[in-house]
């Protein structure tokens, strides 16, 4: 995306970047959008070294936050848990018992760790196949924009 184009993306949006730069400066690599079971879209997963899972939801406002009554359910479907929000973002909304990353379109910072839920192996095995499966029928549907409408 182009710096020029950043002024037309979303906020939530921006914040997603910024994490999935911030996931990649751990050696992560990420996905968004990303549904792990029926019902439920993470904003950012992120697949460690090491089969590590991390989510991250990025709130960019305080109605933003307050209306998402799923985001506890991302718990079992991941190692850490992180919100993502700006700089201006009335932190002490924020679970104390959760991650907090600060970012922006350009990066971002832990603030805090997530503490760590270890993922059983077959649901590790089950996510790190949903990450996979996301992220290659997305690349194939930008080469093949047809494949796109198959999948929905």
């Amino acid at each position: 995306m182009a710096h020029d184009d950043l002024h037309k993306v979303l906020p939530g949006q921006l914040l997603a970047r910024g994490a999935g730069r911030l996931l990649s400066s751990y050696g992560f690599v990420s996905v968004e959008e990303v549904a792990p079971t029926r019902g439920l879209r993470v904003d950012v997963m992120g697949l460690g070294p090491k089969g590590e899972i991390w989510v991250i939801e990025c709130k960019s406002s305080r109605a933003d936050f307050q209306s998402d009554a799923k985001w506890d359910g991302y718990l079992e479907w991941c190692d850490r848990f992180f919100w993502a929000v700006d700089e201006h973002f009335p932190t002490d909304l924020l679970p104390v018992d959760t991650g907090l990353i600060i970012a922006d379109a350009y990066g971002g910072e832990v603030i805090r760790m997530g503490p760590e839920r270890k993922l059983a192996a077959p649901r590790r095995k089950v996510m790190i196949q949903k990450v996979a499966t996301t992220a290659a029928r997305r690349l194939q549907g930008l080469r093949d924009p047809e494949m796109a409408a198959v999948w929905g």
